[in-house]
């Protein structure tokens, strides 16, 4: 049974509107959005694995879902291409309702995990098969396919099976046949997760290329943060079904709304802590002992608790930092130009730095100071949510 939670929630009201998160949905004198959630559930039997979903895309962009396994990305992809029925809201393509629309009428291209080309056919016939289906003539099928191949750099290689090429090759078949018809909406379901690291990176580049090259809005499923930082112009950050979080990656990574967020996309340090001090700089006295300075638009009461969320990006090692935290390196990982530092600052708490290499890579053992700017962290509230 697929994870999610109890149906035992109270149903919403029918006036519900999208989630704050969400942005505002299209209104008069807007340009039509080209993909609109309006408040889905998507229940199987007693559980619901979307809950209350609003999420509004506008034409031309990339937006990518974000999540680890079990979180509803990849069955609100597949709601769109109807391959899974929504229990209550509606799905709007184009201002159009699609929800109780045949899945062969809706013009979605889908680019699957496992590539799904048909192995028994040439190149030629599964990029063409959509083409096909829609009775195209011929001579616009050898057209358009043409057309494709080139867009994917896969010129010549019509009468080539599946088998014949490599994994990054099938993948970009798989892209050909998903965008030779011009669908509306591309949806892409994990597909690079099957690939070498040197291939999925270099596949970033070519999707993101061609989706810009041809204008489609695009929808891209990932539990990967790499690249859904590297590829989207706004990210959804998903968990047990519900949006924990929504915008551009920059936002998304450099201000976290929950401790979910940060802890996902990209592991940051989470420094629990008591304010005690709150008028001017507020002052948090970590469960390590130390006390740091961090930015807090809004006065705290003493004694509360907060968490103090910091990125290894955003720690130096030595240096003029506002914020100091001594400890002692627990261990070192050599990454080229960098290195990543597990350091111990007292109590339960290690922090974990990447920083760039002076020199040397530090030792086991060496005692360093740690340091981070006021405005170079985040600040949490008891239940693990931005204060803002």
């Amino acid at each position: 049974m697929p994870d999610g939670q109890e149906l035992s929630q109270p149903p919403r009201p029918a006036t519900a509107g999208a989630s704050p998160m969400a942005g505002t949905l299209s209104g008069v004198g807007a340009e039509q959005p080209a993909v609109e959630f309006r408040n889905i559930d998507i229940a199987y039997g007693k559980f619901v694995a979307v809950r209350d979903f609003s999420l509004s895309i506008a034409k031309g962009s990339f937006v990518t879902l974000l999540g680890p396994s079990g979180c509803g990305k990849t069955t609100i992809l597949r709601s769109i291409a109807g391959l899974v029925d929504i229990s209550a809201g509606q799905i709007m393509i184009g201002g159009r309702r699609v929800d109780d629309v045949p899945i062969y009428k809706r013009n979605i291209g889908l680019v699957f995990q496992s590539y799904a080309l048909f192995p028994h056919k040439s190149v030629f016939d599964n990029v063409a098969f959509g083409l096909k289906y829609r009775n195209v003539p011929k001579p616009e099928i050898r057209r358009k396919v043409g057309k494709a191949l080139d867009m994917v750099r896969l010129p010549g290689s019509e009468k080539k099976l599946p088998s014949q090429l490599s994994g990054g090759q099938q993948q970009r078949i798989a892209l050909a046949r998903a965008i030779v018809f011009e669908p509306q909406v591309l949806l892409l379901d994990e597909p690079l997760s099957a690939l070498d690291a040197n291939m999925r990176e270099e596949m970033r580049v070519e999707i993101k290329k061609i989706q810009k090259e041809t204008g489609i809005t695009a929808i891209f499923v990932t539990h990967d943060q790499e690249e859904a930082l590297s590829m989207s112009d706004r990210i959804v950050v998903m968990n047990a079904g519900s949006a924990e979080q929504i915008g551009a990656p920059e936002e998304v990574y450099e201000r976290p709304a929950t401790a979910f967020v940060a802890d996902f996309l990209g592991k940051a340090n989470m420094l629990p802590g008591t304010v005690s001090r709150s008028d001017g700089p507020t002052t948090v006295k970590l469960a390590s002992g130390q006390t740091v300075n961090v930015l807090s638009p809004l006065p705290l009461a003493q004694d509360s608790a907060v968490t103090v969320v910091v990125r290894p990006q955003k720690l130096s090692i030595g240096g003029a930092s506002a914020n100091r935290l001594p400890g002692r390196i627990v261990s070192a990982s050599y990454l080229g130009g960098s290195a990543i530092y597990e350091v111990d600052i007292g109590g339960k708490t290690n922090i974990r730095a990447n920083a760039s290499i002076d020199g040397r890579v530090l030792s086991e053992g060496e005692a360093v100071e740690l340091g981070f700017d006021p405005d170079g962290c985040v600040l949490l509230d008891e239940a693990g949510r931005r204060i803002s």
